[in-house]
């Protein structure tokens, strides 16, 4: 993406003021898209996205300037805006290439190989399956797209890295309507890889199974309110680790004090069936990333072992402020954010119990299949996530359907008392939004049981 030599000058201009470290990131990405109406396509895209960022430290200062022109003129003028925002003496020559980690991976199928109707195809075969599941099945929305970004990060302690990052998701939603009255039901697959991840993702399958949430939903009374046991299962249950517990372990918001686990490294915070990892060298998840965006290695960080707190996600500033290591962990959208430290493919590790035998022991409350979206407080953990798909629960047996169903509660507490976690992990697909942009996170857990949450609902007794 650019000569060694320019680097160097490019680098060594963001010092002259003072500062103690400076970073050049290059990204070359290029995105395909597709989306469908009941079969029909509304709109098919082709972006190329290229650009740099230049960030400048000294002690905890952070000053990060970028542009769309990777000319070494423009280069030179952002690495020069970055250094203004800091006073000073140049003091430090940059290094550059001393250490190289050059892109290890490239795609099975890359994604330019690939003619726009196979991409197509696998929308209209999502449809038709999700189609035929019911016939109150109103309308089908799908979509595809694809991402290969290409990245370097140097800086000026010698650090040469790159990357190559093929990603690809289907999305198919399914509305299920009668009597006025609408559903949905969601899936969206993804994978770490080329168009050679069709060869796993299913586009029927997650159309049946979008119809049959959303069909499932369309006929089930509202969940009743409590604070009762719940059920969270597998996959993308696993939102509540991210969102409620490791948000808040993220030097993003420990560094700043913003965060209930500060300053608890060693202690248990949680139950001691649970362990927590956050790993990005899984081979082939969307989550996952060879180096990250400060040219650190990626690793697997194991957060909490056995309900203790081992470790925080940390990225270089992060690291001078908090005292420890980088775990590989900084990332950003694009090269129009400076990087933060965020998570990778964030899991509960399995544990031994029976999965229905949580069920069958828990007397009443809800099995939540399928998870949503929420929100959550870091400094304090409190959080609001609704339930896609539950069932309420009475004497260890599903009773039925119910809809409207959220799950309340402060991260802290969730993680002590979960109580039962199953043998069979799985993982769910997102993207993740924070200061850095929006990036691609895996979440993942077994099956587990938690003794008590509140149930948000607007339903009376079952």
């Amino acid at each position: 993406m650019i000569q060694e030599a320019i680097a160097q000058r490019v680098l060594d201009a963001a010092l002259e003021t003072g500062g103690d470290f400076s970073e050049l990131f290059m990204e070359d990405t290029e995105t395909h898209s597709i989306s469908m109406l009941n079969g029909t396509v509304e709109n098919a895209t082709y972006r190329r996205r290229t650009g740099a960022g230049v960030r400048v430290l000294k002690g905890e200062q952070s000053a990060y300037a970028y542009t769309a022109d990777t000319s070494e003129a423009a280069l030179l003028e952002a690495a020069r805006g970055a250094a203004a925002a800091l006073e000073g003496k140049k003091t430090l020559e940059a290094a550059v290439a001393a250490t190289k980690r050059p892109a290890v991976y490239g795609p099975a199928i890359p994604f330019d190989t690939v003619d726009n109707q196979r991409r197509i195809q696998l929308l209209r075969q999502g449809t038709a399956a999700a189609q035929a599941e019911s016939g109150e099945i109103a309308r089908v929305v799908a979509g595809y797209g694809d991402v290969d970004q290409r990245i370097l990060v140097c800086n000026s302690q010698g650090v040469w890295a790159e990357d190559r990052r093929p990603r690809t998701r289907l999305s198919i939603d399914a509305v299920a309507e009668a009597g006025g009255e609408y559903q949905t039901g969601a899936e969206r697959p993804a994978a770490g890889k080329g168009f050679e991840a069709y060869g796993c993702i299913d586009p029927e399958e997650a159309g049946r199974q979008a119809a049959k949430t959303a069909v499932t939903m369309l006929h089930a009374p509202q969940c009743p309110a409590g604070f009762l046991p719940v059920v969270i299962d597998g996959g993308f249950g696993g939102v509540i680790l991210h969102e409620a517990c490791v948000h808040s372990l993220e030097a993003t918001s420990v560094a700043k004090g913003n965060s209930e686990f500060c300053g608890k490294l060693g202690q248990q915070i949680a139950s001691p069936l649970v362990t927590a990892i956050d790993d990005g060298t899984l081979p082939g998840e969307w989550g996952s990333i060879r180096v990250d965006d400060e040219g650190t290695p990626s690793q697997r960080n194991v957060l909490i072992e056995k309900g203790v707190l081992k470790s925080y996600l940390i990225d270089i500033l992060g690291s001078r402020i908090m005292g420890l290591p980088p775990t590989g962990s900084a990332r950003r959208e694009s090269y129009e954010y400076a990087p933060t430290s965020r998570m990778t493919n964030t899991f509960f590790a399995p544990g031994t119990d029976d999965e229905e035998e949580m069920l069958a022991t828990m007397g009443e409350g809800l099995f939540a299949r399928r998870m949503g979206g929420g929100s959550v407080n870091p400094l304090t953990g409190e959080f609001n996530f609704a339930v896609l798909e539950g069932y309420w629960v009475r004497d260890g047996k599903i009773l039925c359907p119910v809809r409207g169903a959220s799950l309340i509660g402060r991260g802290g507490q969730v993680l002590m008392s979960i109580d039962r976690i199953g043998r069979h992990m799985w993982m769910g697909y997102g993207m993740c939004g924070s200061r850095s942009g929006s990036v691609p996170t895996n979440v993942g857990q077994p099956r587990i049981r938690v003794t008590g949450m509140t149930i948000g609902g607007k339903g009376g007794k079952l």
